[in-house]
C-alpha cells in the first residue's frame, strides 16, 4: 500500500471523527445561551482569521491591500452586493498599485 493511500485513510478518518463526534456526544438541544452564541459565531471568526491576512498581503504591497480592504469594508457596510464589494475593493487595490508605480 503506497504512502498516499495510508495518508488518505488517516486524513479521512480524522476529518470524519472531528465532524461526527459532536453529533455522537450531544444528544439534546444546547440550552445555554453563551454556548449557543459561541458556536454560532465560531465559523465567522475562523473565516475572518483565515482571510484577513491573505487580503492584506495578496497584492504584494501592504498599502494597496489595506486600501482594497477599506474600500471593500465601506461598500459592505453600506449593504452593497458581494459582487460590487469585490469589484470596488479590487479597483481600489489596483488604483493604489498604479499610483505607487507612478510615484
Amino acid at each position: 500500500m503506497s504512502d498516499f493511500w495510508i495518508y488518505l485513510v488517516i486524513l479521512s478518518g480524522s476529518t470524519y471523527l472531528v465532524r461526527a463526534l459532536p453529533f455522537a456526544l450531544v444528544k439534546n438541544n444546547i440550552e445555554n445561551r453563551f454556548i449557543r452564541s459561541f458556536l454560532y459565531y465560531i465559523p465567522f471568526a475562523v473565516l475572518a482569521a483565515m482571510t484577513f491576512p491573505a487580503v492584506i498581503y495578496s497584492t504584494g504591497n501592504i498599502a494597496s491591500g489595506i486600501v482594497g480592504l477599506l474600500v471593500g469594508g465601506v461598500f459592505a457596510f453600506k449593504g452593497k452586493s458581494l459582487t460590487l464589494v469585490a469589484v470596488f475593493a479590487s479597483l481600489g487595490a489596483l488604483i493604489t498599485e498604479l499610483i505607487i508605480m507612478i510615484i
